[in-house]
């Protein structure tokens, strides 16, 4: 009949690509960006039709802007002042990113020593930075990129307990957020594997100076350049057929899990 029947297509990829250190941030990185954009429009939108009204009263034409120009002056005072949040959640945002980028390069050194290493595995709507797997075990590391002052000390104490950063409490506990990450990953190798596995929960911040630390701490709280000599220093509880196991089980969830919206 001279015409050819549409062949379906499918992507030549068997699995979607393990995702990379750093996107969630991306991705809400991403979200913002679209928002801004979207009150920037809406603003130039309003500039054309107030630039119309104003053309229409200039050259004596019914229409009176005054009414058109507040509402204008009103909505743009809110929108500007959205935007300029959104500005600055975005640079905290992009500093907590290029953070995960810079340590999940540093990890990926450790595949030399038989670790393998896993980014920004999803769950339900938190997500955890890294993930290692080695003869030392199962560790989940969550990354803290805090902006240094320019003069002055820039220094982590660490209690075993609590953090507190030059002096400072945070307000968001990462000893609990890391905690609760580990016992997440716990769980899941537990379901997935059908045996306990040891989740050793880590805290990382790039670029601080960072008191010794305490003896028996459940959580690392370290300068990143610091792990690889703790991990040397931890005795040997996975042979290379476990490491291997493990994370071919990890790769197969990370594969096949939905990203949900956040």
């Amino acid at each position: 009949m001279g015409i050819k029947k549409k062949l379906e297509k499918r992507s030549p990829l068997k699995a979607p690509p393990l995702r990379q250190a750093g996107q969630s941030v991306d991705e809400e990185i991403q979200r913002i960006l679209e928002k801004i954009s979207d009150y920037l429009i809406k603003m130039g939108v309003l500039v054309g039709l107030v630039s119309m009204e104003w053309s229409r009263y200039l050259f004596d034409a019914p229409p009176n802007p005054i009414l058109l120009s507040a509402l204008f002056g009103t909505v743009s005072i809110y929108w500007f002042r959205k935007a300029f949040l959104l500005k600055k959640t975005l640079k905290n945002l992009k500093l907590a990113r290029d953070g995960e980028r810079a340590v999940g390069e540093f990890l990926d050194h450790l595949k030399g020593k038989g670790y393998r290493t896993f980014h920004d595995i999803i769950g339900g709507d938190f997500n955890i930075d890294h993930l290692i797997i080695g003869k030392s075990g199962v560790f989940t590391i969550e990354t803290k990129t805090i902006s240094k002052p320019v003069k002055g000390p820039a220094k982590i104490d660490y209690d075993g307990e609590k953090i507190s950063i030059n002096g400072f409490i945070p307000e968001r506990d990462p000893i609990i957020q890391a905690k609760a990450q580990a016992g997440w990953i716990k769980e899941l190798l537990s379901d997935i594997l059908g045996k306990k596995i040891r989740v050793r929960p880590v805290v990382v911040y790039p670029g601080w100076f960072i008191s010794p630390l305490p003896k028996g701490a459940e959580v690392w709280v370290l300068n990143p350049k610091a792990l690889p000599v703790f991990l040397e220093n931890e005795n040997v509880v996975l042979n290379a057929q476990e490491v291997q196991s493990i994370a071919y089980h990890l790769s197969r969830y990370v594969r096949n899990s939905p990203i949900k919206d956040r």
